[in-house]
């Protein structure tokens, strides 16, 4: 047994219960002394918290916004609540119940939200904290909340319901008041029918003591809140959809179900003024219109300069099939109709004040679409939209894959946000974007964090993810390089995937070199090179590689170099293979069947390649003998070496990218050579197949049975579980007959244990568990290295985990990561000077490994990760230091060696939903937190931990979830968050002017605290709804409670989780939450108490 110093055994005691017991499975072989390594990463380095979420709201269904705190609050159908100011300011809160948020009320320049709920329940948000938080819950027991009216600084909520009724509310205290509004006292006595539910609720802009409600059936009364009676009441015989009211309190318009508007006067309830249809086709024999689709809502804004607006949503004729959703703007004898891109949920007219009986000027519409917010410009001609500066692009095209990249190099932000500066479009509206409430947060992070989106139309996208904001830098079109089908017909028929034939499934990308190389779901891999300059490439540079998965009788051989190939791209000749020279045009084998083609067509014409990432070379896997290639399921590109690497469930294939040339083409069982630990059936190439249970096979949604096989990976997931049985024993023939690669990684180390120094080689991991290590001779540098092969040789080293390899590392005799060697960005479009070319001739790439340095006698590392468990390997001799079972039950899904506060890590992230870190190289585990279910194959696609403690997955089709399990970021955020909550002067109402003062006619005012109150309306009835306090302050309280005491927080907060209590911590934290709840409460009275009153009350 290795000797822990008295340091590692309190660490161990530290590290909680539950490594106390996993402590026994860290073997460590007998007599393997291992040197100390120091390490400095404990648990108290480590806590779980989401940090932003980014990216628009999934299936939204409510907007509202503060035309004073300039904030616009968003609701979904799954409760959650995204509130977005200036730029950059943006906060993600969510309801626990998961109801459909129904409607949104800002308290005006208050800092406070009510959220009314498909469950019945009101909501009460405190927004004046930078996590806001609900203060006040009610939940209607006896009726169905329909439509909410908050008037401008009112405490007094009006809330409609199904049954016809309106109740009030007092946000104050969030209690009812005895104050009822009775459908059958509201309508006409002599009606037989119900009116419906409540559609609409305002008061008169001039005369807050009338009350106008809209029926669904088409009623409208005007109720006199003092006399408790209906003043006028207005019939029509179409349904209503929303009412809106003139700024002078003398008219208002309705919109109906047959596609009509109607203008009233308030004092001539028999007939409207004024009937239009405005998609309607007009009649010449004076006959209505021809119905047209309902108008889902109307707005009526007024200007002092000229006509006033009325804008609406739907209203289009029945005859206009596939037409796009529209917003339509009447203004004067204009209209305008704009044609959005998805359904409009629900739109908002931004205005210069927020009185209602003033002109209300209005500058600007938001639409709130079902997969967009489109800005449109009222003051500028032609409407055009504005600019949105928020990150809501993410699902322009369904994501596929992501990768996230913490303390990259300082100059590679600039460098793609000047080549992405040049894909803006052009007429924006000119204005800066309008919604700019809150304040930036400190930008408490240093390093710069690039995000990178693979999506299903082959586009990639590089975003700026540094200091807890997101923003698109550059997007790159990989299907630029293929031909497009003109038409279905002209479709060829070797696609192997239905729809999306581009989609992105593996990103391997250098920071430091700026190459990228992508996988993509018809088998093709592309490797892309970073310039500043315009090219036109004459010819694509391509190549096609046979991959086959057969097994003869006789074991082939190993081979120092790859077999030959049928085609000529096995040569070591630097020339790029013209596209004509393939045996492409070969489309089938003698037998008729489809052989050696691609499943996508390269362009044959020149290629303008802008600046940014440009072609360097394609890769496609060819159809064998009638059977499709089989999706690629693990890829990496080393830019030191020149070389790219990839496989899938057939084998492997080495490329030389500078050559042009493949060097490796290997079945996964020739790659064993002599040394295959399992018993293989030879078996025909042609045989139907079950798909690779491993790697991006396994994630494409869907993949249920081999038709299936290639499914786009956005295909929708018919069975949400996720389960796969992974047995590692070695009698499941379906297992060794589909061993996919599934993790590469090129490195400089010892391959052989008789290997005195490093060299560079390629280790390769299998879905059986099996490590394999390939040597790589490398040329010298410069001219030599594109005029020499490079010799490839598997080594004979195998190394064997149980479940599946998923990520590989190299950590130096110190415990420091050893990075995978790279050569340094440089622009290679321009011209060398001679005495350039005499130094690249005598350059050698350029190796940042600190192994090249190291003497002979000093050791690595290897740290290897599985599905099931993990293993530290000293090389060379390739003895097991260091070994953790990480799950017996469940499998990881994401394993990643991550740096963290000076030291080392391994992160992981199991189906169970546990996120577990573990110290490096000892194995100890240092965090185990559930943390959330694996309920899609969306998380498991996308799910990555990057260096610093970040983390991120996509946590619905349009929307990013970052989280840190870095105890110092979770300290630092609350000063990181922006603030929605700025104080600011609420503008002064409107001028009454001195004739309207003298004579009457201007706004009335309403003692509304006289009428609803307690002590004139009496109380309401206790079943009819049930107050419940909120949580208030409590993440004030628990940022505290991390920062004093972060340990018993944390411990408190885990067993919350099971359902324990901790007896006297719970109840002096049940009393201090309380204290901050009645804290909030009483600051909140103070806030509002003098808000009803005119200033001669005081």
């Amino acid at each position: 047994m290795r000797k822990f110093n008295i340091r590692k055994v309190l660490d161990g005691l530290t590290a909680g219960s539950s490594s106390a017991s996993q402590q026994q499975q860290q073997q460590h072989p007998p007599g393997n002394r291992e040197p100390e390594i120091q390490e400095t990463l404990q648990s108290e380095h480590f806590q779980l918290c989401k940090t932003v979420r980014h990216g628009f709201p999934y299936q939204p269904s409510a907007l509202a916004f503060d035309p004073v705190q300039k904030i616009l609050a968003v609701g979904t159908q799954t409760g959650a609540l995204r509130l977005f100011g200036r730029p950059g300011v943006e906060c993600y809160c969510q309801h626990d119940s998961g109801a459909a948020v129904i409607q949104l009320q800002f308290l005006i320049n208050e800092g406070a939200l009510v959220s009314a709920l498909a469950d019945d329940t009101l909501h009460l948000w405190n927004l004046r904290q930078k996590r806001p938080a609900i203060l006040h819950s009610l939940k209607f027991c006896r009726e169905r909340i329909t439509f909410c009216h908050l008037p401008f600084q009112s405490k007094w909520l009006y809330v409609g319901t199904e049954r016809g009724n309106i109740h009030i509310v007092n946000v104050e205290s969030f209690t009812l008041s005895g104050y009822v509004i009775m459908w059958n006292k509201a309508i006409e006595l002599s009606s037989k029918s119900h009116p419906g539910p409540v559609v609409h609720i305002s008061d008169n802009p001039m005369d807050e003591g009338k009350l106008l409600i809209g029926f669904e059936s088409g009623t409208v009364v005007l109720w006199d809140l003092k006399s408790k009676k209906a003043d006028y009441r207005y019939t029509y015989d179409e349904a209503i959809h929303s009412v809106a009211w003139h700024h002078e309190g003398k008219q208002f318009i309705c919109s109906h179900s047959d596609g009509t508007l109607t203008i009233w006067n308030v004092r001539s309830p028999a007939k409207p003024v004024q009937t239009i249809t405005p998609h309607g086709k007009q009649l010449k024999d004076g006959k209505k219109p021809e119905p047209c689709k309902p108008i889902l809502k109307v707005e009526f804004k007024t200007t002092r300069s000229g006509e006033p607006f009325i804008i609406l949503s739907g209203g289009l004729s029945y005859d206009t099939v596939g037409r796009r959703p529209c917003l339509t703007v009447m203004h004067g004898k204009s209209t305008a109709v704009l044609e959005m891109d998805y359904s409009i949920v629900d739109f908002l007219t931004l205005c210069e004040t927020p009185y209602p009986n003033d002109f209300q000027e209005p500058y600007a519409v938001v639409v709130l679409l079902e997969k967009d917010l489109v800005l449109i410009d009222l003051a500028q001609n032609g409407y055009p939209i504005f600019e949105n500066p928020y990150p809501l692009s993410i699902h322009e095209s369904p994501v596929t894959c992501c990768e996230y990249f913490a303390d990259c190099p300082v100059d590679l932000i600039p460098a793609l946000y000047s080549v992405g500066v040049r894909q803006k479009r052009q007429g924006y509206s000119k204005k800066e974007w309008p919604i700019n409430g809150g304040n930036w947060g400190l930008g408490a992070q240093s390093y710069s964090e690039i995000i990178i989106t693979g999506h299903a139309d082959g586009s990639i996208k590089f975003w700026d993810a540094s200091a807890i904001t997101l923003q698109v830098l550059y997007k790159l079109k990989t299907s630029k390089v293929f031909e497009k089908s003109r038409n279905k017909d002209d479709k060829p028929n070797t696609d192997i995937v239905d729809e999306d034939p581009y989609a992105i499934q593996i990103i391997s990308w250098c920071p430091e070199s700026r190459m990228l190389c992508i996988a993509g779901v018809s088998a093709h891999v592309i490797i892309y090179r970073f310039s500043k300059q315009e090219v036109i490439t004459e010819v694509i540079p391509m190549l096609e590689v046979r991959l086959l998965y057969e097994i003869n009788d006789v074991e082939s051989p190993e081979c120092e170099q790859a077999p030959p190939l049928p085609t000529p791209v096995g040569s070591a000749n630097p020339q790029p293979i013209p596209p004509q020279s393939h045996p492409s045009t070969s489309s089938s084998s003698s037998d008729g069947l489809r052989d050696n083609v691609p499943c996508l067509k390269v362009k044959n014409s020149p290629l303008k390649q802008s600046p940014g990432y440009q072609t360097e070379l394609v890769i496609q896997l060819v159809w064998v003998g009638g059977e499709p290639p089989q999706q690629i399921t693990s890829l990496a590109i080393n830019s030191s070496y020149g070389l790219v690497v990839f496989g899938n469930c057939n084998g492997i294939a080495m490329v030389d990218y500078l050559q042009k040339a493949v060097l490796l083409n290997l079945g996964t069982i020739e790659l064993y050579g002599s040394n295959d630990p399992y018993r293989r059936e030879p078996r025909s190439p042609r045989k139907s197949r079950q798909p690779s249970g491993a790697g991006l096979c396994d994630i494409s949604e869907g993949t249920v049975v081999p038709e299936d096989r290639c499914k786009s990976p956005t295909s929708d997931i018919k069975d949400n579980s996720f389960s796969r049985s992974r047995s590692s024993s070695v009698t499941s023939i379906d297992k060794e007959s589909r061993e996919a690669i599934s993790a590469l990684h090129f490195c400089e180390t010892f391959t052989r244990k008789a290997d005195s120094s490093p060299s560079p080689c390629l280790w390769v991991g299998t879905t059986l568990g099996t490590v394999l290590v390939i040597a790589l001779n490398l040329p010298p540098g410069g001219e030599q290295r594109l005029l020499q092969p490079v010799i490839v040789s598997p080594s004979g080293t195998i190394l064997r985990l149980k479940g599946a390899i998923l990520r590989m590392a190299f950590l130096d005799s110190t415990g420091c990561l050893v990075p995978p060697a790279y050569e340094s960005w440089k622009e290679h479009n321009v011209p060398e000077e001679k005495d350039e070319k005499e130094k690249l001739k005598k350059r050698r790439p350029v190796s940042v490994s600190p192994s090249s340095s190291q003497e002979i006698s000093e050791n690595q590392y290897a740290v290897i990760c599985s599905e099931k468990q993990a293993k530290v390997i000293s090389l060379p001799s390739q003895n097991c230091a260091f070994k953790q079972n990480i799950t017996e039950t469940s499998f990881v899904l994401r394993g990643d060696i991550v740096s963290l506060s000076n030291g080392i890590c391994l992160a992981c992230f199991c189906a169970n939903g546990h996120i577990m870190t573990f110290s490096l190289p000892s194995l100890r585990p240092l965090l185990d937190v559930y943390y959330l279910p694996l309920t899609n194959m969306r998380i498991a696609r996308t799910f990555c931990f990057t260096n610093n403690g970040q983390a991120l997955y996509l946590v619905s089709p349009t929307e990013i979830q970052r989280l840190t399990y870095s105890q110092e970021t979770c300290e630092n955020l609350q000063e990181m968050l922006g603030e929605l909550f700025t104080p600011v002067e609420t503008p002064e109402a409107p001028n009454r002017g001195f004739f309207k003062g003298l004579f009457g006619g201007g706004a009335q005012s309403l003692d509304r605290e006289e009428l609803f109150g307690e002590s004139s309306s009496g109380k309401a009835s206790r079943s009819l709804a049930q107050h419940i306090p909120g949580p208030g302050g409590i993440e004030g309280v628990k940022g505290a409670a991390s920062g004093v005491v972060g340990e018993l927080a944390r411990a408190r907060l885990a067993l919350d989780e099971r359902g324990q209590k901790l007896g006297d911590l719970e109840e002096r934290t049940a009393a201090m939450l309380s204290s901050a709840d009645s804290f909030s409460k009483h600051a909140h009275e103070m806030m509002l108490k003098y808000k009803d009153k005119k200033w001669y009350q005081f």
